[in-house]
């Protein structure tokens, strides 16, 4: 053998060996994008936020399952379910506003209930957390979190805040998936009413279409905060999955109608929270285990009152925003 063909095997061997080696992984992709690769990906957030939008079965499913504090016992799973009509009532590209209206009873009586609502804005500056107790404050976004990500803020029945997070919209193993980060909760009513050793929830939030709809995963953990202040400690984490099956064979109908009817009340609603938040740094309004706020059960009335034809969409809107300021304002009760 020459020593040019030893050469040859040795360089070659070393070639081999190489080209077998894996590439170290990456923990994350890349921070700088194209900006046809960022374009590309923000049309394919939009459709996949579009995609939420139709009319659905839902089923909600709740369980506690680890105990973080010595002797709590975790409730039992709790499955129930509905219908929903989820329409886009916002869309001005880089913010989309998604109401849910939820119908109960039969196809004969149906009655219609606007549930909670969804926003989400592009790239956002600042975003209404919950600080605790009955106030919500602006809180910045880190800057150099805010690049291709998507911020979600959820509200109640009422279109007061409940809760707000940010994250990216990704694929991963072939599925599209929003998660956010650790963000505060107040109670759920199923909680509230309860009078529980928890005070609010820490939780991640995940959206992700499947074939058929789509599914909002919630990892929460239940935490109580010391009479006497100090650090929240955690009692009880909960798993809840909410599925989202594509289905209209129910009265679709009751829901166009409401909505119809309604829609210029709720949007002088929601134009009152927004100059409250602006005008205050935030929202801070009195809770009640049964309803939210305390005047939720108020202006969800005036809603039924113009969709029955007893009261004018200006008039409960009048009415309405009083309440709001009233509430917020520190007069109410």
């Amino acid at each position: 053998m020459t020593r040019l063909t030893k050469l040859f095997l040795s360089t070659g061997l070393a070639a081999l060996a190489l080209a077998a080696t894996p590439a170290p992984a990456l923990a994350d992709g890349p921070i700088v994008q194209s900006a046809e690769a960022a374009e590309a990906a923000f049309e394919e957030d939009r459709k996949t936020i579009l995609a939420m939008a139709g009319d659905f079965k839902v089923t909600f499913d709740m369980q506690e399952s680890t105990p973080w504090m010595e002797g709590y016992t975790p409730l039992e799973r709790k499955i129930s379910g509905g219908y929903e009509s989820v329409r886009v009532i916002e869309d001005s590209g880089t913010r989309i506003v998604l109401q849910h209206l939820l119908v109960t009873g039969d196809e004969a009586n149906p009655y219609v209930v606007k549930h909670w609502r969804q926003d989400w804005e592009y790239q956002p500056a600042k975003i209404l957390a919950y600080k605790g107790g009955d106030v919500w404050e602006w809180q910045a976004v880190p800057e150099k979190m805010r690049a291709g990500r998507w911020s979600q803020t959820v509200w109640q029945v009422d279109d007061s805040p409940r809760y707000a997070g940010w994250g990216e919209w990704e694929t991963t193993q072939g599925i599209r998936r929003w998660r956010s980060n650790w963000t505060a909760r107040p109670l759920a009513r199923r909680d509230a009413i309860r009078n529980p050793v928890y005070d609010h929830y820490m939780g991640i939030n995940r959206h992700q279409l499947t074939p058929t709809g789509w599914v909002h995963w919630q990892d929460n953990t239940k935490m109580t905060t010391p009479k006497g202040g100090g650090e929240a400690k955690p009692v009880v984490q909960e798993y809840v999955l909410n599925t989202y099956e594509r289905f209209d064979g129910y009265n679709v109908a009751a829901a166009e109608t409401y909505w119809e009817k309604t829609k210029g009340y709720w949007d002088a609603v929601r134009g009152k929270w927004d100059a409250v938040a602006e005008n205050n740094g935030g929202i801070r309004i009195a809770q009640e285990p049964n309803a939210g706020t305390t005047i939720a059960g108020e202006l969800m009335m005036l809603a039924d009152r113009i969709k029955d034809g007893k009261e004018t969409p200006e008039a409960a809107s009048a009415k309405a925003l009083a309440l709001i300021e009233e509430g917020t304002s520190g007069k109410g009760g």
